[in-house]
């Protein structure tokens, strides 16, 4: 029997893409989702769906055995920004503790490879801009904290074993696929939100500020397909498979405004978006955009959906079909 990819947190938005394409490739697959972001109905019929905690070492040992597992791709996380500075206690010990508790249960069941899903949080303000896998890493938040902490738990345990682990550093997902799409609970992305407002959900969207040092004085941000991003992860496990380690930023080079994504919204929707203009958000940069020039030279990875109109229409697509999200 073949081996099988452990997708921890694969219930969830980008998760569940990566499921299915992981699935849709051949490859058996099981998922380890506690469902409190995660939607059961994201998950194909015919992929295993265990719910309980990454951080569960007795659960996790024996889905490795029992599954065969030889490589785990690791989403299982909290990832609301806010909520992680008031809620740091929270936060370490699902990120890091639970990914501890996660790589002793593979050392025991002899699994030595993992695709980790960071974040380009982990650098903080930027010091140029795209930021490149050298830029320092000086997270000003919670989360990015959490996200750098188990990195280097990865590069320790790796330096000490035969352990291979991929990150992946990114900043916005958006798209979807005709099965998957983005439903959050609270929603804080801004394509999701401004696609509420034009389904008629939300009544209107804030721009938090519109001083900054760009062209159109909204903040520049990255945005990568969520199938871009799966297919990254998948890509990932294959370097893991010829021998290769490291950490990747995910990025579209450039980025788009506030604004620009609005109106990009609006072209796509046929909609009037209602907005307000609010104040800056203390700990927002004018432009966070990554480099993957590294992720394209040595994984082979290219976004294949650049465009973010491609992005959008897939989004709204969803919706549409999906007005209600997984709950419909």
């Amino acid at each position: 029997m073949p081996s099988s990819v452990l997708v921890t947190g694969g219930a969830g938005y980008i998760g569940s893409v990566t499921v299915e394409l992981l699935a849709g490739s051949g490859r058996r697959v099981v998922v380890l989702d506690d469902l409190s972001k995660g939607h059961r109905e994201a998950i194909p019929a015919d992929v295993p769906l265990v719910v309980g905690s990454a951080g569960d070492s007795e659960l996790v040992s024996t889905l490795l055995r029992e599954h065969e597992v030889d490589s785990v791709i690791h989403f299982a996380a909290k990832s609301l920004v806010g909520e992680s500075m008031e809620k740091p206690g929270d936060y370490y010990e699902a990120n890091v503790v639970h990914g501890a508790r996660l790589l002793e249960a593979m050392e025991a069941a002899g699994v030595r490879k993992i695709v980790f899903s960071s974040s380009a949080g982990v650098y903080g303000e930027p010091e140029s801009v795209p930021i490149g896998e050298t830029h320092r890493t000086e997270p000003v938040n919670v989360y990015g904290d959490t996200k750098l902490a188990f990195e280097k738990i990865l590069r320790w345990r790796a330096g000490a074993s035969d352990l291979g682990f991929v990150s992946l550093r990114y900043f916005n997902a958006a798209g979807a696929t005709e099965r998957c799409g983005e439903d959050h609970d609270p929603e804080t992305h801004l394509i999701p939100i401004a696609l509420k407002v034009a389904q008629g959900k939300l009544p209107k969207l804030t721009v938090f500020g519109d001083d900054y040092e760009t062209p159109d004085g909204t903040c520049i941000r990255d945005y990568i397909d969520v199938r871009d991003l799966a297919n990254a992860h998948i890509l990932a496990l294959d370097a893991l498979d010829s021998g290769r380690s490291g950490v990747y930023n995910l990025g579209n080079g450039e980025g788009w405004s506030v604004l620009n994504v609005i109106d990009t919204v609006e072209r796509v929707t046929g909609k009037t978006l209602p907005r307000e203009m609010g104040e800056r958000r203390e700990g927002d940069p004018a432009k966070l955009v990554a480099s993957s020039a590294l992720a394209e030279s040595e994984l082979g990875w290219k976004a294949t959906h650049p465009e973010l109109a491609d992005m959008v229409e897939a989004a709204w697509s969803w919706l549409v079909d999906h007005p209600e999200g997984y709950a419909a």
